[in-house]
């Protein structure tokens, strides 16, 4: 099933803030080779020294997601805790995290290398993550002939990794803070159920009210535009000037690109969403040059492996043995 909502509305807010290519920061959870060959994999930083120093201090989480509605490139789920105490006083009062809508691409970038950058408070106090989900792997489980692992489905499942992969290191998380995808009732029921030590609050518009949130949603949307960067720099010099914009379909950059980049046969490579609407549209359409017909298991006029067995007459009698070698085997032969 192709995306609906995102596939169609472009995010002008995203748009907007395009993160110009000398504006990006290459965080460390850049890593090159999985973005290039579109394999989806988790970065955690290191655990912060103000909480190694004392794993039994409570802490704060919050998770949040870049890049749900583009044709190109990855989504990214970010996630970030730090001690309770200090969840407004250092990341609004100080830093002033927010939306990352809200926030240029250079005060972005600005923020996210100081967290990275060692001897910083936000270094001291804060560890991150961000889980890649590359447009390969997002369009195999959408498109999954078995049954479409839709893209809620997928974004629950990067939450839920990225939560378990930080309790897995033993920090004591206390609370969690998550930005919706659907209904934030059934949302938090499913992770209360997960992790029933845990006060969680899953809320609309959380990257705005929630700080821990909005500075993971920083972390999601700073890994995006690096990775995105880094599928440009590969790949849209075949596809002639003007790059391909922001990666949404409705960006006319974009919708341009991937006319002008289209293999007849293969499409193109792993950082676009073959699932979405686009994508598919322009596979299907006349103007593609060639058409590829895959045949379904289980059809009737399906050829059969025992087809090009030797010795069936035609209406298939005989056991298999006697008929093996083309010749049926009598006691005259003996």
């Amino acid at each position: 099933m192709a995306e609906t909502m995102e596939d169609t509305i472009m995010d002008t807010a995203d748009i907007e803030q395009e993160t110009p290519p000398d504006a990006v920061f290459m965080a460390p959870s850049i890593h090159t080779s999985d973005v290039l060959i579109g394999r989806s994999y988790a970065h955690y930083s290191p655990i912060p020294s103000l909480i190694s120093a004392d794993m039994s201090t409570a802490c704060v989480l919050g998770v949040d997601e870049a890049g749900r509605g583009p044709v190109l490139g990855p989504m990214v789920y970010g996630l970030l805790y730090l001690p309770l105490p200090l969840h407004t006083s250092l990341l609004a009062s100080t830093h002033h995290f927010d939306d990352s809508k809200v926030l240029t691409p250079q005060v972005r970038s600005a923020l996210m290398r100081t967290l990275c950058t060692p001897a910083t408070d936000l270094h001291a106090s804060c560890g991150w993550a961000a889980k890649v989900m590359s447009a390969r792997d997002i369009a195999a489980g959408m498109l999954r002939p078995a049954g479409a692992y839709n893209l809620n489905a997928q974004a629950m499942d990067a939450t839920i990794e990225l939560i378990k992969g930080v309790l897995a290191q033993g920090v004591n998380v206390a609370e969690i803070y998550i930005d919706t995808i659907g209904s934030p009732a059934v949302y938090q029921r499913k992770l209360e159920r997960i992790f029933p030590m845990v006060q969680i609050t899953v809320a609309k518009k959380a990257d705005s009210l929630y700080p821990c949130v909005s500075a993971a949603s920083v972390c999601a949307k700073v890994t995006r535009d690096a990775a995105l960067e880094v599928c440009a720099e590969a790949v849209v010099g075949a596809g002639g000037e003007g790059g391909w914009g922001s990666g949404y379909p409705s960006d006319a950059r974009c919708s341009g690109w991937l006319k002008r980049s289209m293999d007849p046969v293969f499409g193109w490579g792993s950082e676009t969403r073959f699932s979405w609407g686009t994508a598919k549209e322009l596979l299907e359409t006349k103007s593609a040059p060639l058409r590829v017909e895959w045949p379904v298991e289980g059809e009737e006029d399906a050829t059969k492996m025992t087809d090009f067995f030797a010795g069936r007459d035609e209406e298939g009698e005989g056991d298999e043995l006697s008929n093996w070698y083309g010749r049926r085997v009598t006691e005259e032969v003996f």
